[in-house]
């Protein structure tokens, strides 16, 4: 197994880097059309555990001035129960723009514990002190867990947009809280 970095922590969470030694773990997950058909322009599922090693180098090559696409591990268990994503958004041309999306995504035994909120709201913690103004997300119309994490993060519903992933989508945003608070 390969060493891993914790990139931040919460009360039950690491977060950190996925590893080629996760791929069996993301293959669980993303094999899934309950989970992938809420993901990117395009969705599908994993094709195998062997197609998720070139995944692994995708998001590692997304991991830049603290943005990443990460592993969220319950620390009781040491397993990775989903993704947490903090990283520009690609605009419609597919074209990396200056907006910063958060987003997670877990494997349905994991549903409902809160993980997702609280991964997010650490990788939020993160933005702000990375001097980040605003942070989106944005959300296939229907999918009203994920609607639920964006209330519990105190984001704002923004309206329906195809200003990102070239498809139409709910967006949210939060504004970073202001220091004089």
């Amino acid at each position: 197994m390969e060493p891993t970095e914790v990139v931040y922590a919460t009360p039950r969470l690491d977060v950190r880097p996925w590893t080629h030694g996760d791929v069996e773990v993301m293959y669980e997950i993303y094999r899934r059309w309950e989970v992938v058909h809420w993901l990117g322009a395009e969705p599908k599922v994993a094709e195998s555990v062997e197609s998720m090693h070139s995944t692994v180098d995708r998001w590692a090559q997304r991991r830049d001035a603290g943005f990443g696409v990460w592993a969220i591990e319950v620390r009781a268990t040491g397993t990775p129960v989903g993704t947490v994503v903090l990283a520009p958004m690609p605009d419609a041309s597919g074209a990396p723009s200056a907006d910063i999306e958060i987003g997670w995504h877990l494997h349905p035994d994991h549903w409902g514990h809160g993980y997702a909120t609280e991964a997010a709201q650490g990788a939020l913690e993160r933005a702000w002190a990375a001097g980040v103004e605003q942070v989106y997300a944005v959300i296939y119309p229907g999918n009203e867990p994920s609607v639920a994490v964006t209330r519990r993060l105190g984001m704002t519903a923004i309206g329906s947009t195809s200003q990102w992933y070239g498809v139409e989508l709910d967006a949210f945003r939060i504004v970073r809280p202001s220091s004089s608070s």
